[in-house]
């Protein structure tokens, strides 16, 4: 493996990360705290517990989760296509690198930000909110899973878009649609029957469901279900993206 050439690739996002820094973590942290404001503290008070666990602290799984997806495919597809927009795409395609190693230098450089945005929610969560986590190491692999798994999306809508606008069509109307739907701030349980039926057709019900386990022991969904779901994403992902690589997609003028 070309460790110098995965290691440039992922100085150079990272340091791009950097320059942005508080615009990448005071936004999500402002939203986080409004969300608390609004569901924790104004509407969570007058709300039973679900699980046992209080409404405020219930949230907290999905407000961090909500965050991380959104921030890993930003961060994953605005990193691939920068370098399509400004032309050094071909300069990377050009260079000794394998296709893996220039997704692992992307892919691995948007989740780490998503990943340290995510324990960044976490501590803020902490200054509204008493809760625990029962599953630590459980809760970092799940965090770590699913911000790769859509860092990996994030790198394939990159590659797809041909215009910035491209780049905000699918996290505005699919992604944050479905983390919404996705229990984030719910219980599937507290859906009708019928409604819980359909809202297992939801892949972010999986994530959800298995990081809120991480936390307070209780899922919606089996965590073995989870983990399949989240693995299957990733190979499906893969997939897709080393078809890009062989056939050219989009990368080739």
């Amino acid at each position: 493996m070309n460790v110098q050439g995965v290691l440039a690739i992922y100085q150079s996002e990272m340091l791009r990360w950097f320059r942005t820094l508080m615009q990448s973590i005071l936004s999500p942290v402002i939203s986080t705290s409004l969300y608390f404001v609004v569901f924790g503290a104004a509407i969570g008070s007058r709300m039973v517990q679900i699980d046992g666990v209080s409404y405020g602290a219930y949230i907290v799984p999905g407000l961090i989760m909500l965050a991380a997806l959104t921030e890993s495919v930003s961060n994953a597809s605005f990193g691939i296509y920068i370098q399509k927009y400004s032309g050094t795409i071909y300069e990377i395609l050009s260079s000794p690198l394998s296709p893996f190693e220039v997704v692992l230098g992307f892919v691995g450089a948007a989740a780490t930000k998503s990943v340290l945005l995510g324990f960044v929610i976490l501590a803020t969560a902490w200054l509204f909110v008493d809760f625990t986590i029962l599953h630590p190491l459980w809760m970092v692999g799940f965090l770590a899973l699913t911000s790769i798994a859509f860092c990996l999306l994030g790198f394939i809508i990159g590659i797809w878009a041909d215009g910035w606008e491209k780049l905000s069509i699918i996290p505005v109307l699919i992604i944050t649609p479905l983390s919404f739907l996705g229990g984030a701030f719910y219980s599937l349980s507290m859906l009708p029957p019928t409604w819980q039926k359909i809202a297992l057709v939801n892949p972010v019900v999986y994530l959800m469901s298995g990081f809120r386990w991480s936390f307070y022991g209780t899922a919606d969904v089996g965590v073995g279900t989870s983990l399949a779901v989240i693995c299957a994403f990733l190979v499906a992902a893969l997939t897709l993206i080393a078809w890009m690589f062989r056939t050219g997609y989009k990368l080739r003028a």
